[in-house]
């Protein structure tokens, strides 16, 4: 069973020896549809209108907070709110999220290369350092380390569930979940 969660942010148990935790939020959702291996479910999201969210409203009978859809695995059988019991029996879940973007970066950043020498008469700076070989094989070797776009993918990972408060909709995970606070996610219910 999958869920659209938006992250919260991080805490700590209050036992010892004390645990961090990740806060995620179940979002407000509705299921419109319910095939045989995946439903379409609408969730609440800031998303600007346009003609095409407003047809598919008018058709699944919806408000106009309801302008987001997505196609997840449900445990309903039939459309109406989203089924949460799943949840609180759940000891498991895979949150999946973006990573937070940190744009185009150089090779210290992206990598943790340590730079070369700061004093007098030195130019290597916060280079990248040599690349290639001799003359064979003359060209530079896939997967070598460089600058380029860090961050900004999926990650997905999974976390223990230390509880679920079913009335406020919060799922309290052990360890971390990538992405910034407030970012929307996945979150899948482990076998």
């Amino acid at each position: 069973m999958e869920y659209i969660v938006e992250k919260i942010g991080m805490s700590r148990t209050i036992t010892v020896p004390s645990k961090p935790v990740t806060l995620l939020r179940v979002l407000d959702a509705k299921v419109c549809e319910v095939n045989e291996d995946a439903a379409i479910v609408a969730y609440k999201s800031g998303k600007k209108m346009n003609k095409s969210i407003e047809g598919q409203q008018k058709k699944y009978n919806l408000s106009s907070e309801f302008n987001r859809f997505v196609t997840l695995e449900v445990a309903n059988t039939e459309a109406g709110d989203l089924d949460l019991t799943p949840l609180a029996e759940a000891k498991v879940v895979k949150a999946t999220f973006t990573t937070k973007g940190r744009g185009f970066t150089g090779a210290m950043k992206r990598w943790n290369f340590s730079g070369g020498p700061a004093a007098h008469g030195h130019r290597f700076g916060r280079l990248t350092g040599s690349i290639g070989q001799k003359e064979w094989p003359g060209r530079v070797m896939k997967g070598k380390k460089m600058p380029g776009q860090y961050g900004n993918t999926q990650n997905s990972v999974k976390n223990e569930i230390i509880s679920f408060d079913a009335e406020n909709k919060i799922i309290a995970v052990v360890g971390s979940v990538s992405g910034a606070n407030g970012s929307l996610g996945r979150v899948k219910v482990a076998r």
